[in-house]
């Protein structure tokens, strides 16, 4: 029997599963097994899938294939990833060290942006830091990096399919009622920015700080029409659906691509210290404006 079940749901996921299929098949740990739960793929991800070496079963929205993927999993523990992670060839060596010298039972860890973009950095070192300071009190994970044994798994009977939006926050919630959920510290792995970038970093933001809301004060969501939802796709806005925030996002990513042009050529030491005071000024605000909505 495998020491780890890596679980991966996937729609037409052609271009990014490859690169993760291959971090798997150099990771430094080998004691594990890849279980890909496709929802109706139309491109070439299940032959891709296959073709690497994974079981590959009938999936759904992200909750749903990860049940299925779990019903077929034979290894000690789940480790859930989406496909558009990236990991460092040593993440389930160390991973899986830390959880078995802890004992633990439910854990998540750093990510990073695939971004050299200093607002993703920034907007990222957030996100985990909201992780951290919430672990015990209102403990959350993101779906694409949730580890958890598969008793513990089975005890709480998977992912409520019925939650339509947060589902990762919802069976972190439920699976805390016995074990306490762990921040990983040996190893953080790369998530993509095509989230943000379709949905716009700030509007996303402001879409997150709804969903808490209504988990902090009405539960788990329920329904279709509380904020819109697309799983697996990431083409961009139209034209005329841009809010201030996007316009406002737009202007600080241009400001700051036009810092580091700048920032590659000494000779403008000057123009340089001044982009810097102004993208953190810009920063200040953003972040000031989201504690008053607070």
């Amino acid at each position: 029997m495998p020491k780890i079940s890596v679980i991966i749901p996937t729609l037409n996921e052609e271009a990014l599963l490859p690169v993760l299929l291959e971090n798997l098949k150099n990771q430094t740990f080998q004691d594990f097994e890849v279980i890909v739960a496709d929802a109706g793929s139309t491109d070439k991800t299940k032959s891709l899938a296959k073709k690497a070496g994974a079981k590959v079963v009938p999936g759904g929205l992200p909750g749903v294939g990860r049940n299925k993927g779990a019903e077929v999993a034979l290894g000690e523990f789940l480790f859930f990833f989406d496909a558009d992670v990236v990991l460092p060839k040593d993440f389930l060596e160390k991973a899986y060290a830390e959880i078995q010298e802890k004992f633990v039972d439910l854990a998540t860890c750093e990510f990073t942006p695939q971004s050299d973009l200093r607002l993703d950095k920034v907007l990222f070192k957030l996100s985990n830091l909201f992780v951290k300071i919430n672990q015990r009190l209102n403990p959350r994970a993101a779906g694409f990096c949730i580890f958890i044994s598969k008793r513990l798994f089975d005890r709480i009977k998977g992912f409520d399919e019925t939650v339509k939006l947060a589902e990762d926050h919802d069976l972190v919630e439920r699976a805390t009622k016995f074990r306490p959920l762990h921040f990983i510290q040996s190893t953080e792995l790369m998530v993509s920015i095509r989230r943000l970038e379709k949905e716009g970093r700030f509007s996303l933001i402001e879409k997150y700080m709804q969903v808490e809301m209504h988990l902090l004060t009405k539960g788990s969501i329920r329904k279709d029409d509380f904020v819109k939802y697309e799983f697996a796709n990431f083409d961009p806005k139209e034209k005329g659906d841009k809010s201030f925030l996007d316009e406002l996002e737009k202007r600080i990513i241009q400001m700051e691509e036009s810092y580091n042009k700048i920032a590659d050529n000494s000779i403008f030491q000057e123009q340089r210290d001044k982009w810097e005071k102004n993208l953190e000024n810009i920063k200040e605000m953003v972040g000031n404006i989201f504690t008053s909505k607070k």
